[in-house]
């Protein structure tokens, strides 16, 4: 495209993009769906697994019960995550960012309140836990807060998430594309363009196997699409919404953000949580990919037992035709008498069907393949709140649970990343649009509420000074540092328990400070450094 310039002079500007580059778009998505075909048949099949329902598909005909071992373990496993909730904690990189980081400490809680990020936090591990990732989404709505605009996060199902096949970071997608099936009239509603042009399309979803009957046809797939520029030495994101081939949006055509990205931060808004790591690929694999062959056993074994047990339980005998019994009255136990025609009524008359029992090797191998599918996921009985028998002290059970944690605490520790990583996100989110101030009802240092107004003031970037013939910028820049929130009921009575020891001690005594600082030196726990700023007289 040509404009004409004051001077004459025909100058070249950007083009704009186009239906064309939206074709282009659609056939680079339907490659990317192509290349996970694998990974939403596994993420599929998973879930049918933690429903129990995975006969279903394996052996529509057969008669195989479904024991909830597998289920057991996910669900011990989430409890575990629940209960390590984080709490974040921003921490400056100078020391005149120290103010602007002890109120991003204060307004992140909210801020991931509003969007009621328990919920999220809760639907992700669930997901997480069956496939092996959960996804996370960062982005500016400008409808929120009454059109003043706010940060949305959001729960992201790896079905309709597609980036590069082969790649394992997923900033390193040159595409992103976040596909979602919307109500046509509300798309009408918005976008009066797409008149005549909804329906089904040419790219569809893959979809769960519903318990419902789940009908799409008054729903459209609409694209969101990330991609990533060279903008002058500086990698930028762009975004474009399209719908069955009409260009909805494109920042590239936005003149506010056309050179700058769509998101100053110039990254994808996902934040990918792996549980176990797979290579060449952002996603890993599961709990329910760990359990589901010995889970398959089990099943297997378990109905085999339960099958003979029925058998055993319901007798059935041979009657020589002979004999002429009344078959009626002999199967008829309210009946005390049972007619017999003829003279002799011997032992072969009725015979009973005898089944040989079941040798104790077959419930030693069922019981081992329970003990196997605990032992590979870790959701060993002390896991669990019991022990195994004489074990009774609550140091012993202290220790038990502290060393069958380890994977927990391996688990929830990646889960912190991730949280880490998705605060950072919102800090740029915050960084890049909270031009005007919002309010915030936070707890002060005392416990009692207070009210905040904050903007982007001070996390703008700020000349410092030249350095040769350039003038020189900061930018405030945070280490974000994850806790858990609260600690689960037995750790809390351990820490209780410590507290006491300390005071039986004379930890507390003044004429023993110096002796007790010595020893504190060489422990490690929760609330050391306010125990040690207190006995020392220092302002914890």
């Amino acid at each position: 495209m040509n404009i004409q310039t004051q001077d004459g002079v025909k100058a070249e500007t950007a083009r704009l993009l186009d239906e064309e580059d939206v074709a282009r778009a659609e056939a680079t998505l339907k490659k990317y769906k192509e290349g996970k075909a694998n990974l939403e048949r596994r993420i599929i099949d998973d879930e049918q697994w933690f429903k129990l329902r995975h006969w279903q598909s394996l052996d529509p005909d057969g008669n195989e019960s479904a024991s909830g071992w597998l289920f057991n373990s996910i669900a011990n496993k989430h409890a575990d995550a629940m209960d390590s909730y984080p709490s974040v904690c921003c921490l400056p990189r100078e020391e005149s960012d120290r103010p602007a980081a002890r109120v991003l400490s204060q307004i992140l809680p909210v801020i991931f309140e509003r969007n009621g990020f328990e919920k999220l936090y809760n639907d992700a591990w669930w997901y997480k836990l069956k496939t092996g990732t959960a996804v996370y989404g960062a982005f500016w709505n400008p409808q929120k807060n009454n059109g003043l605009g706010d940060v949305e996060l959001r729960q992201i199902d790896l079905l309709n998430l597609f980036w590069e096949p082969g790649v394992k970071d997923i900033q390193k997608s040159k595409n992103l594309f976040h596909a979602d099936l919307v109500d046509n009239d509300v798309l009408l509603a918005r976008y009066p363009a797409l008149k005549g042009k909804l329906g089904a399309g040419s790219f569809e979803i893959a979809r769960y196997v519903y318990d419902d009957s789940v009908d799409t046809a008054g729903k459209s797939t609409v694209v969101d699409w990330y991609y990533k520029q060279n903008k002058g030495g500086v990698e930028v994101v762009q975004y474009a919404k399209f719908c069955n081939g009409v260009l909805l949006y494109a920042s590239e055509n936005d003149p506010h953000c056309c050179d700058t990205g769509f998101y100053d931060h110039g990254l994808y808004p996902f934040v990918f949580d792996t549980l176990f790591v797979e290579e060449g690929t952002p996603c890993g694999f599961g709990y329910v990919d760990l359990m589901k062959n010995a889970q398959k056993q089990i099943d297997v074994l378990g109905t085999a037992l339960v099958r003979h047990a029925a058998m055993a339980a319901s007798p059935r005998y041979f009657i020589n035709g002979a004999g002429a019994v009344n078959e009626e009255e002999f199967a008829d136990w309210s009946n005390s008498f049972v007619h017999v025609s003829g003279s002799n009524l011997g032992e072969d008359s009725i015979r009973e069907i005898r089944l040989a029992p079941l040798p104790e090797l077959l419930l030693g191998v069922l019981n081992g393949k329970i003990d196997e599918l605990k032992e590979t996921s870790g959701n060993r009985d002390f896991s669990q709140g019991g022990v195994t028998s004489g074990v009774t002290a609550a140091s012993a059970i202290a220790a038990l649970q502290e060393a069958g944690g380890k994977l927990t605490r391996d688990m929830v520790r990646g889960g912190y990343r991730a949280f880490a990583e998705l605060n950072r996100l919102v800090i740029e989110l915050i960084r890049q649009f909270y031009d005007e101030p919002r309010f915030f009802r936070v707890v002060g240092e005392g416990g009692e509420e207070e009210y905040l107004s904050y903007s982007n003031a001070a996390l703008r970037t700020s000349p410092i000074g030249s350095i040769g013939e350039e003038l020189a910028a900061r930018r405030p820049v945070f280490d974000i540092r994850v806790s858990a929130e609260k600690a689960n009921p037995f750790s809390q009575l351990s820490q209780n328990e410590l507290a006491l020891q300390l005071y039986n001690a004379g930890f507390f005594s003044p004429e023993l400070r110096e002796q007790a600082l010595a020893a504190l030196s060489m422990m490690n726990f929760e609330g050391k450094a306010a125990l040690e700023a207190r006995l020392s007289g220092a302002t914890p």
